[in-house]
């Protein structure tokens, strides 16, 4: 990440913990929608939602990153491409569209209560500091690879 000129990323809040997704990845931000549970999956699978028509499988982020819903959060579903297979995942905000420049990216450091394996990079804007979550390594113990 630090050898282009700028990184465009998606902020969002997830409980307490405030990530990144690099944009290239994110397709489109949907309001809360009613998911159908799927019988045997991982809890953090939410369930199935329709979107236009096509089934889309959508995964609870605060259930994977170990964070609590704050009451006032409105919900939001991150519609992501992740290795080519279309998922949704659940944020309690999204924030932004950020464009950093290399210098407020850097490579991950070790982070309380978050598991560094899902973690690519730390970057900071202004007085904010967020996550640059790893989404396929996330999403790899509920989606599969």
């Amino acid at each position: 990440m630090a050898n282009s000129p700028t990184f465009h990323a998606v902020v969002f809040r997830v409980g307490d913990l405030v990530c990144a997704a690099p944009a290239g990845i994110v397709r489109e931000i949907l309001p809360p929608l009613p998911a159908t549970r799927i019988p045997g999956v991982d809890a953090a699978v939410e369930g199935l939602v329709n979107v236009r028509g096509a089934l889309l499988t959508v995964v609870d982020g605060h259930r994977l990153l170990g964070r609590d819903r704050r009451a006032s959060d409105e919900g939001a579903i991150v519609m992501l491409d992740v290795a080519g297979r279309i998922c949704g995942l659940i944020v309690g905000e999204v924030k932004d569209f950020v464009e950093l420049p290399a210098a407020a990216v850097a490579e991950r450091d070790e982070l309380p209560g978050v598991d560094p394996r899902i973690v690519r990079a730390v970057a900071r804007r202004g007085d904010e500091h967020f996550v640059i979550l790893d989404i396929e390594a996330l999403l790899a113990p509920v989606l599969g690879s």
